[in-house]
């Protein structure tokens, strides 16, 4: 097994027995300067956030969003992205909602809207986003919205439920009707690495003066994966993946020994990259830190 090129804390960060599984992260530094940090919350079947001055020590969490039950589509949420309303309107989540029937999972992204960033309400009674190409299979999941040159961007994965496949991206104005970029998917595994040979999953994206810097999870199998990084100059095309490939492994015997799965990152003005991640050991899931640097310029390896 490859070793990672960023440094890992030793210890989860946010999760414990106490809260059970916490996964698939977003984290954003807020206009006050504090960090957000919205989870998926597996006991409660929700959406849940938490805050931190450090990205080290978090509040205790405070759900944000309850599934709907009666909707047909979204008996569980999680995976979800928050991001402050351009419009000045608070705030905007889109989140995934799931179905599960026997062992098959549907997988569809809604939005909702808070005032105050923790209370959030639907305002939309269908998804936003279905899966609908033969690629998507029975599931699009894993929303990573940016607004963007006067509009939104999404990135998510498409595929199975319980690991997607592929990432694919939609455009919006409203942040409501999205029209899907007709050459998805744009990002794919690359079977002659081994870390990422069986599929690519979960993506969060930083954009940098030459583009787009994406982090997504790589399977090297289906219970087991890493985390990597490719970059883009406009996002959708061209991506060359980073030569300091895998950044975060699972670290044989500890807290994450199996997987490590779904980055979120924040980029520091020193140019140091902070990423959060969920981390599995055995049926324990829980959000663990690393940090690192990636050199500026696309690497001609892909």
């Amino acid at each position: 097994m490859e070793a990672s090129s960023f440094l890992k804390h030793p210890a989860p960060v946010f999760g414990d027995r106490s809260t059970g599984t916490v996964f698939d992260a977003f984290v954003l530094k807020q206009p006050d300067g504090r960090l957000r940090m919205d989870v998926s919350w597996r006991p409660r079947e929700s959406c849940a956030v938490t805050f931190s001055e450090d990205g080290l020590h978090w509040t205790d969490p405070v759900i944000t969003l309850y599934p709907d039950k009666a909707s047909g589509w979204e008996q569980i949420v999680n995976r979800c992205c928050v991001l402050p309303d351009p419009a000045g309107k608070g705030w905007l989540m889109w989140y995934t909602g799931q179905v599960w029937d026997g062992g098959h999972g549907v997988s569809k992204i809604g939005i909702a809207r808070s005032a105050d960033g923790v209370r959030f309400e639907r305002f939309r009674e269908g998804p936003v986003l279905v899966p609908e190409a033969e690629f998507e299979k029975e599931s699009v999941m894993n929303p990573f919205v940016m607004f963007d040159g006067g509009r939104f961007r999404m990135w998510y994965a498409a595929g199975e439920t319980y690991e997607p496949n592929v990432i694919c991206c939609a455009e919006s104005e409203d942040g409501v009707n999205w029209t899907k970029y007709a050459g998805n998917p744009v990002f794919a595994a690359n079977p002659e690495k081994e870390y990422e040979q069986a599929r690519i999953g979960a993506v969060d994206l930083v954009k940098e003066e030459n583009g787009y810097l994406m982090f997504y999870i790589g399977y090297r199998d289906i219970h087991t994966a890493c985390i990597c990084a490719a970059r883009s100059k406009d996002g959708i095309t061209g991506w060359e993946r980073v030569p300091e490939n895998p950044l975060v492994m699972p670290t044989p015997d500890a807290w994450d020994a199996d997987s490590c799965y779904k980055p979120t990152v924040v980029k520091d003005l020193d140019g140091k990259y902070r990423l959060w991640y969920n981390g599995r050991r055995g049926s324990d899931e829980f959000i663990g830190y690393a940090e690192g640097r990636i050199r500026p310029q696309i690497s001609k390896d892909n």
